[in-house]
């Protein structure tokens, strides 16, 4: 699998994942500290390829993702669920632990930004669907973002995020309606 664009990761470690998983080129961000020169280089990669962020499913990884996308728009943004990202025995969370094909499907489900249009899917939505504000809220955000393939957010970013990727409102009725089918099965 060959990927066009060049994929912004976290550091030396996602690289070695990311090569090992798929032909690519990627710029490493060295941590949450992005530096001035790499953003250049990142809106460079993007001016003439595109760009991918793809950082670790974690506060610093969405940190990151949410600072290269406010200095570099329109990027793409590949997501990992956080049980595909973390080492089979041992801590940590991180693309470099991801297998081959959490990568490659992550990769295949690219999302692209696009926020130019009004809102589909309101707060007043994610209230009554229970995503923010209720018991529990946290785990329906996170199964959410694996079902839709946007990431986990919390419930600020939630909104914007599903807005960002232009969820419609049938593809967020079809996850609450597998989530609260979960949540059944599981009681």
């Amino acid at each position: 699998m060959k990927i066009k664009e060049i994929i912004v990761v976290e550091g030396r470690d996602d690289t070695t994942a990311i090569k090992r998983s798929v032909d690519a080129d990627t710029i490493e961000t060295n941590g949450s500290a992005v530096g001035d020169a790499v953003i250049e280089q990142i809106r460079l990669a993007q001016e003439t390829r595109g760009v991918i962020i793809f950082t670790d499913p974690d506060f610093p990884g969405e940190k990151i993702r949410k600072l290269v996308a406010e200095q570099v728009p329109g990027c793409k943004h590949a997501f990992l669920a956080k049980p595909d990202a973390r080492p089979k025995n041992g801590r940590g969370i991180g693309v470099e632990h991801a297998s081959k094909e959490a990568i490659r499907n992550a990769l295949k489900d690219v999302k692209e930004e696009m926020a130019d249009t009004d809102p589909v899917i309101l707060k007043s939505d994610l209230l009554a669907a229970g995503l923010i504000g209720g018991p529990k809220a946290k785990d329906r955000r996170e199964r959410l973002g694996v079902l839709l393939k946007i990431g986990y957010t919390n419930g600020k970013q939630l909104e914007k995020r599903l807005h960002m990727f232009k969820i419609t409102r049938e593809a967020f009725a079809q996850a609450i309606e597998e989530i609260v089918r979960e949540e059944q099965q599981n009681d």
